[in-house]
């Protein structure tokens, strides 16, 4: 199942991406952050509590805490930094070098959580690294 959620999820960062482009436009980039980040606060914690799920913080070890909260603050300026971005680039172009964030992922797996993806897992990250590459070759 986890397959299709992540397909899920490319599939809506593609629309992010598009509809982010437009939102953009005349809008400073940081406060057009600050509205998007709003909408999924508001979306996200519906969904804890009419899941019935809110319960379940006080299990959150403090540890846990902690991460969870350096990764919003990365998540935080990947969005500021992103929403710059498409406020000056093209979404065709800005959104391929945000996917890098893949081989970034497999790469820092490897070095600060042990992971072995293995040799599909090296070659899909180089795949990326060079389709962003094409991508961004000036063109005739």
């Amino acid at each position: 199942m986890w397959k299709c959620y992540a397909v899920l999820s490319a599939v809506f960062a593609a629309l992010t991406a598009i509809l982010a482009k437009k939102g953009v436009d005349g809008v400073d980039s940081n406060l057009a952050t600050a509205i998007r980040t709003t909408v999924i606060l508001v979306i996200t914690w519906g969904i804890v509590l009419v899941s019935g799920t809110a319960a379940g913080i006080r299990d959150v070890s403090q540890r846990c805490v902690v991460f969870l909260i350096l990764s919003g603050i990365a998540t935080g300026l990947s969005w500021l930094f992103y929403f710059k971005a498409l406020q000056g680039g093209p979404a065709s172009l800005v959104a391929p070098i945000d996917k890098l964030s893949v081989a970034i992922t497999i790469l820092l797996g490897i070095v600060l959580l042990g992971e072995h993806p293995g040799w599909r897992g090296i070659a899909g990250g180089a795949l990326i690294l060079a389709g962003t590459l094409v991508i961004l070759l000036p063109g005739k």
